[in-house]
């Protein structure tokens, strides 16, 4: 693993800048009680940059310019009531290299939008300075990813689930651990030097009946290549981002998850909520709203 410091920060980037970021301290493993370990890849050659922020972490590939993961802590029970407007200030992480991060040059003048892996809102809990804190650490370029600029069902369903799975929090005064992140597979289609994922996870963990418990969801947006096909080549000709397919979720189990990333998510596939009794054809259950989701184990 690469350490990060301020040291690294690239030419032109102030000191007080990365002095800014020196005392956050992250993600807390401890925070629902049992531990749930950061999740990191557990590849051969793979060397991941930990980087906290206000409430969450960020586990960077230098070599991939993007994430392998994000380990947000919410506290339904201290949720801003009020929380900063939207800025979208997006800049770079002054303690590791620019280059290690996929910047601005990736989203310019093209249908690519920067999705936030953690969801604004879901940090933005606790004192007034630390909810302004959390808010801002979301706008560095480390906790984005390209997504499609459409917004179908699919991506629709997506963001009804991450509402669903704050508000629960917040209406139960509930603690969450939400990890969340793109699937970063060595065939994903490149364009200006990044390769751009074509799914997207995300791993809830809580307490149930005291007891620690999981789900797990995928958010697909590979390109229907019957459908896409003169596109996909009349765009690899002058130099347009790859053409990603309208937005599919689907409920997965948690073992699938850590199958399809390489990441070491811990005592998480075991306490999985949905069952794995499921046929082959269905094991990932698709989500056309989020009241489909298996949340009590039956």
């Amino acid at each position: 693993m690469i350490p990060s410091d301020s040291s690294g920060a690239p030419e032109g980037v102030g000191a007080a800048a990365g002095a800014s970021l020196a005392d956050r301290t992250g993600y807390d493993e401890r925070f629902l009680g049992p531990a749930v370990p950061l999740p990191l890849p557990v590849g051969p050659g793979i060397e991941p940059v930990v980087l906290p922020y206000t409430h969450f972490t960020v586990v960077l590939r230098p070599d991939r310019r993007l994430a392998a993961s994000t380990a947000c802590c919410i506290d339904g029970a201290r949720l801003a009531k009020d929380p900063p407007e939207r800025h979208d200030g997006w800049r770079y992480d002054p303690r590791v290299p620019r280059e290690w991060q996929a910047g601005d040059a990736l989203y310019k003048n093209n249908s690519l939008d920067k999705g936030h892996l953690v969801r604004r809102l879901d940090p933005v809990w606790g004192a007034h300075a630390a909810v302004l804190r959390a808010d801002d650490d979301t706008f560095y370029y480390t906790n984005a990813a390209p997504q499609a600029d459409v917004f179908n069902q699919g991506k629709k369903v997506w963001q009804g689930l991450e509402n669903h799975l704050l508000e629960h929090a917040a209406r139960f005064d509930r603690r969450l651990i939400v990890l969340t992140g793109p699937v970063l597979h060595d065939s994903d289609p490149p364009y200006r030097g990044v390769q751009v994922p074509l799914r997207f996870w995300k791993v809830a963990a809580f307490l149930q009946e005291g007891q620690l418990a999981s789900t797990a969801y995928v958010l697909d947006q590979s390109p229907d290549l019957t459908r896409d096909a003169e596109r996909a080549l009349a765009g690899a000709q002058r130099g347009a981002p790859p053409p990603l397919g309208g937005f599919r979720t689907f409920q997965v189990p948690v073992s699938d998850v850590a199958e399809l990333t390489g990441l070491d998510l811990g005592p998480l596939p075991a306490t999985d909520l949905m069952p794995l009794t499921r046929a082959p054809e269905t094991r990932w259950k698709r989500l056309r709203s989020y009241a489909e989701m298996v949340m009590n184990g039956s």
